[in-house]
């Protein structure tokens, strides 16, 4: 890379804001030049803390031909509005998930900056993690047998020990409570190990401190051949857990259960459980990202996710408000 791409950081309202900015800070091929947020007194607080330039005015910041690139963490019912607008000003877009409202958004957003010539990337971090490499070569290999049941929690402590901000409960902002944020993660790596689209979703939803969102989440979704995949998502669990449990037609796969370990039993595995070990992770959503930037391409495969992701997310908070199954229609092959 001839320079050190030059990126603003857009939005404080995130809780993943700071850890972007830092992402930014510690590559080598990229420096943080400025801070935008549409609350004026947030933002200046980041840009201190970060030692940079506060800037007021989105469009005079997006103006300047020497950014390069932004991390867009603001509210999500913003991300049309703010990402469209960096997009058509030639920068290079990293954003927090979801990537838009509805599907529709999110499909046109991925069609702007392919059309536009930038990079467009969606932070889903745990595809790249080592548990998940591991796992979906189990899958590959076929010692699973079929996959007929998945399972995949996530859960933290942020309104029972008061660290989750509270513009997370705006229905409005955050566009949903604990599954549209937090169980983001659960959905996206339940559609990848299932290697299919959902064919419907059913979500219940509950509140135990009364806000106006959920903060206990189930979703279940169908797949193909009678398949199930359960996600979860709660911001009232202590201690957190990220649990994976997958079932198949040959033996079973789990990770989460009591410690950070991968274990397999059945088939090809035997009857006792058995530590699998866990290889190197993928680069991250960041590093693909300056790479993307770097080689001139597309983030394909992130970007499918991203829109299927924002699919099922729609999907489960239409199906929690009407106590209904909501039917997806079959997603058209690229």
């Amino acid at each position: 890379m001839s320079h050190q791409l030059a990126v603003a950081a857009i939005g404080f309202w995130h809780v993943h804001a700071g850890d972007y900015a830092r992402n930014v800070q510690q590559h080598p091929d990229t420096t943080l030049v400025a801070v935008w947020d549409d609350d004026a007194d947030r933002g200046r607080a980041a840009a201190e803390e970060f030692g940079v330039e506060f800037v007021a005015d989105l469009d005079e910041l997006l103006a300047r031909p020497e950014l390069d690139a932004v991390t867009i963490t603001t509210a999500t019912d913003q991300h049309r509005d703010v990402i469209g607008r960096a997009i058509a000003a030639g920068k290079h877009v990293f954003t927090e998930k979801i990537l838009a409202p509805t599907v529709e958004e999110a499909q046109e957003l991925v069609d702007l900056a392919c059309e536009a010539g930038v990079a467009l990337v969606v932070s889903l971090p745990r595809l790249y993690d080592d548990y998940t490499v591991a796992i979906e070569r189990v899958l590959d290999e076929g010692t699973l047998g079929e996959l007929t049941y998945s399972r995949v929690r996530l859960a933290h402590d942020g309104w029972v020990a008061g660290w989750l901000p509270e513009q997370f409960a705006d229905p409005d902002a955050a566009i949903g409570g604990a599954l549209t944020d937090l169980g983001c993660h659960p959905a996206y790596l339940t559609r990848l190990f299932h290697r299919a689209e959902p064919l419907s979703i059913t979500a219940s939803y509950g509140s135990v401190t009364g806000r106006a969102v959920e903060d206990n989440a189930v979703v279940t979704a169908a797949f193909p051949g009678g398949r199930l995949g359960v996600f979860e998502a709660s911001v009232v669990t202590t201690p957190g857990a990220f649990t994976v449990e997958l079932r198949g037609t040959e033996a079973t796969l789990t990770f989460g259960f009591g410690g950070e370990r991968l274990l397999a039993k059945g088939g090809a595995f035997g009857e006792d459980w058995q530590e699998l070990p866990l290889p190197d992770p993928r680069p991250g959503a960041f590093a693909q990202w300056v790479q993307h930037i770097h080689d001139g391409t597309t983030a394909d495969e992130n970007l499918r996710h991203a829109v299927e992701l924002t699919r099922m997310v729609v999907a489960s908070n239409e199906s929690a408000a009407t106590g209904r199954v909501v039917e997806l229609a079959p997603v058209p092959v690229a």
